[in-house]
């Protein structure tokens, strides 16, 4: 369930009330009993709780690249690392 702010019109009382997204809007204020109006709000953002909720836990690889990556090396002697030093 949301959290709504309001703003009185009348003595610029503003508060959060906890309410459904079904419910009306409320039309009084507590203070002075005034007109109030409900704020727009960002919201909060999207709370992960626990452990593990990474950006890269869900990123797809590029086929063509892990191919590449998996290509195993060729095997070089030491004699031919010690040939091509020389040169």
């Amino acid at each position: 369930m949301p959290t709504y702010d309001y703003k009185c019109n009348e003595c610029g009382h503003s508060y959060e009330y906890f309410q459904t997204m079904s419910d009306a809007p409320l039309k009084n204020c507590p203070e002075c009993n005034g007109v109030v109006r409900r704020l727009v709000s960002g919201g909060s953002g999207l709370i992960f709780k626990g452990s593990g909720f990474y950006l890269t836990d869900y990123v797809k690889e590029d086929k063509s690249k892990k191919k590449s990556e998996e290509k195993p090396k060729k095997n070089v002697s030491k004699n031919q690392d010690k040939e091509s030093a020389k040169s």
